[in-house]
């Protein structure tokens, strides 16, 4: 769908900046008033990892004036894999300063500014008021429901993209002239249903082909140049090297952008909403949860007890607890894993996190296995309190 700009011209290029964006200048659709909209616009990056790092340093390259950059995390050696916009020297320091500092050497001209905490209903209607148009690149649901809702509140367009393993997601998000994110996913999806990126894992370089393609779309939107993917769900498939479009249509009943929307605010609380985990598995955990100190203990007294690991074998491969039985979680969701564990003595189970653990114990404990556990914090926690010399990923 074509849409007018989003962004009015700003002041005339200097002769450093005609240099500086001669290449676009050229471009007819582009040209000289394409370039001052976007030295106008302001641009907020929700996030400064896999899908941030190259949409935040094409924005700076593009002459985007003012980019807004929300990130709480510390940069990690896992990140570098994927995470270009952050080198070696940048582990350990915060996000939003480290794609700052590579933000002004790539584009000194550009306005930077850093929002360093955690988005939340209390504080994102006062950070993207301050902005033209909002750029995602969050990966669970919570904070891309938070974001959509604050957007259409505000009626600003929103770029979104997913990823995962070899598949990408991209569209446009703007209620007024399509479909809100709502429309797509009216609801979350249950708990433990979609991996994350970081128990799934994704091949580094899709973030560089999604995170471009917000970037463009964002281009696109600013200037008035094309047609945006509004209303379309741009999906690739890396494998096969495959990109296709399906529609999306405005959900005539959707809460919260339709003519009848019921909800007028946000949500007070995206996490409840969202669900990291299920209600079986809430009730599961409550009173048969272990920590990693206390699963050492039994281990050193030499406790008699069936540790199970319900993570990917190729997660396996990579660190593992001494004395643990592989067995994925997909052996739990199908039955097939329940004859072969043990009857007369307790089971613990972990994973990397503690989330899917916790999802298989509520299916073991509903299964009629009384004496279960699982591990809070699972591998990652072990690694990091009981023996730092495994590895983290």
């Amino acid at each position: 769908m074509k849409t007018p700009p989003l962004v009015s011209p700003g002041p005339a290029l200097t002769v450093d900046e005609v240099r500086r964006y001669s290449r676009h200048l050229i471009i007819p659709d582009v040209a000289m008033a394409g370039q001052q909209r976007l030295m106008n616009a302001k641009v907020l990056c929700v996030g400064a990892g896999g899908l941030g790092s190259p949409a935040l340093m094409y924005l700076a390259a593009a002459g985007v004036g003012t980019i807004g950059i929300v990130e709480f995390d510390t940069v990690d050696e896992s990140n570098l894999q994927r995470q270009i916009i952050h080198g070696q020297s940048d582990i350990g320091k915060s996000k939003a300063q480290s794609a700052k500092e590579k933000i002004l050497e790539i584009n000194p001209y550009v306005n930077v500014i850093t929002h360093e905490l955690r988005l939340d209903v209390d504080n994102v209607m006062d950070i993207f008021a301050q902005y033209d148009i909002i750029v995602d690149g969050t990966d669970n649901f919570a904070t891309r429901y938070l974001v959509n809702d604050a957007c259409v509140l505000l009626k600003k367009p929103y770029v979104w993209g997913s990823i995962y393993r070899f598949d990408g997601q991209a569209s446009v998000f703007w209620a007024e002239y399509g479909p809100c994110y709502r429309c797509l996913y009216p609801e979350p999806p249950p708990p433990g249903m979609v991996p994350s990126c970081a128990e799934g894992g994704v091949l580094g370089v899709l973030c560089a082909t999604i995170g471009s393609i917000q970037t463009t779309e964002a281009i696109k939107v600013i200037t008035g140049v094309g047609e945006p993917l509004i209303g379309e769900l741009m999906i690739y498939d890396a494998l096969e090297m495959n990109f296709r479009k399906v529609k999306i249509r405005k959900d005539p009943n959707c809460p919260l952008c339709s003519a009848n929307a019921t909800q007028k605010a946000l949500l007070p609380d995206y996490e409840a909403f969202c669900g990291v985990l299920s209600s079986q598995a809430q009730e599961a955990v409550t009173d048969s949860t272990i920590s990693v100190t206390d699963l050492k203990a039994k281990i050193d007294k030499g406790d008699d007890f069936y540790l199970v690991d319900v993570r990917e074998p190729s997660e396996f491969e990579i660190v593992r607890i001494p004395g643990s039985h592989l067995i994925p979680k997909q052996g739990f969701i199908d039955g097939t894993a329940l004859a072969g564990l043990p009857q007369d003595k307790p089971i613990i189970l972990h994973c990397k996190s503690g989330v899917r653990s916790a999802e298989c114990l509520a299916i073991i404990k509903g299964a009629g296995f009384k004496d279960a556990s699982h591990v809070s914090g699972g591998v990652i926690a072990w690694a990091k309190q009981i023996d730092t010399s495994l590895p983290v990923y």
